[in-house]
């Protein structure tokens, strides 16, 4: 065997050990998507016949939501067998399901409209200040984390940890009538409510009507995000592979960012994950001071007139957001922390 054919036998080995870290990579990241899924299958299946079960045991019925109290026995079976509610409750729960798989929430019992069409209109406004919320949550909780960590015992980390603490047990319709009563009525900086789509007044308009809300629902979220980062920062500081690279004399920003952040914000990346549910569910009580027509709104109105499709709508939607955002999380978590990629 000559010298070029063992450089051929070298660089195919080369070669194969590439193609099979790809190969490992893809299944890590399949992985991390598939196992979200898993677990979204029953509990959007068993989510939505507990909530169709407790409609048919409530007694809930359109006949009642349109007549009121003129509503009799025949009337109630005449509007019933209209709305398809007189068939087995197992038909009644598949022929609803398969509409949810064709995107198709079925009508209100209110007024009778495409509860698709409304959710779709109201569910982006609740996910314009959610969103906000989450980035202002996600960029000043990793600053302020970041700066406790490089600094630990310092007055600037004991000072940050006390202003976390302090906004993390302030409730978010205080936060936003405080918000209101500075920025809007005294200062009269930002509108005090309703909403401007982009298409409407454009991107600073639309801004100015979701900034307030956005604030009173993202301080929990910075609160938790720079505890979460300064405590995984720190512990990365401590490791040993961070004093190797001091010793090797690598730079104090390569260390940061190759090697300390890398590792400690996984802990950041799974809080991030939980907050998004809180932040839909925050938005009911933050929408009614800002006087928004959201997603959360809606669910609450419907809720209080027994408008059941409604309800069930916003629940599967409420699934299928959280879900998604938790797949998103769980691939930028197993992308970019080592751990996680090797499923520690």
């Amino acid at each position: 065997m000559n010298a070029g054919d063992g450089a051929n036998a070298r660089d195919d080995a080369a070669k194969a050990a590439v193609r099979d870290l790809r190969r490992l990579k893809a299944k890590r990241i399949a992985l991390g998507v598939l196992k979200p899924l898993g677990v979204f299958v029953p509990v959007l299946l068993i989510a939505t016949f507990v909530t169709f079960l407790l409609r048919h045991i409530s007694g809930l019925s359109p006949a009642h939501v349109k007549l009121g109290e003129n509503a009799t026995p025949e009337l109630v079976q005449q509007v019933e067998h209209e709305w398809g509610l007189d068939r087995p409750f197992v038909i009644q729960y598949l022929d609803w399901f398969g509409g949810i798989l064709r995107g198709d929430f079925g009508e209100s019992w209110w007024n009778g409209t495409s509860v698709t069409e409304i959710l779709a209109s109201r569910a982006v406004i609740s996910l314009s200040v959610a969103g906000l919320a989450l980035v202002i949550g996600v960029v000043g909780g990793f600053v302020l984390g970041t700066l406790a960590a490089l600094y630990p015992q310092s007055f600037l980390d004991r000072a940050i940890t006390a202003v976390a603490t302090f906004i993390s047990v302030l409730p978010p319709f205080v936060v936003g009538v405080a918000l209101i009563a500075i920025f809007a009525v005294t200062l009269q900086w930002l509108p005090a409510a309703g909403y401007v789509s982009i298409e409407d007044g454009g991107l600073g308009l639309w801004l100015s009507h979701i900034l307030l809300p956005a604030v009173a629902l993202s301080l929990d979220t910075v609160a938790d995000v720079a505890r979460q980062m300064r405590v995984g920062l720190i512990s990365a500081y401590r490791e040993n592979y961070v004093t190797g690279a001091i010793v090797r004399g690598l730079s104090g920003p390569r260390i940061f960012f190759v090697h300390v952040l890398r590792n400690g914000i996984g802990p950041t990346l799974t809080v991030i994950g939980m907050k998004f549910p809180n932040l839909l569910g925050g938005a009911v009580v933050t929408e009614a001071i800002f006087g928004l027509s959201g997603f959360g709104q809606y669910a609450a109105d419907s809720a209080l007139r027994g408008d059941v499709p409604a309800v069930q709508g916003a629940l599967v939607v409420s699934i299928i957001l959280v879900v998604v955002f938790n797949v998103a999380v769980n691939i930028v978590l197993n992308r970019v922390t080592p751990a996680a990629a090797r499923g520690v």
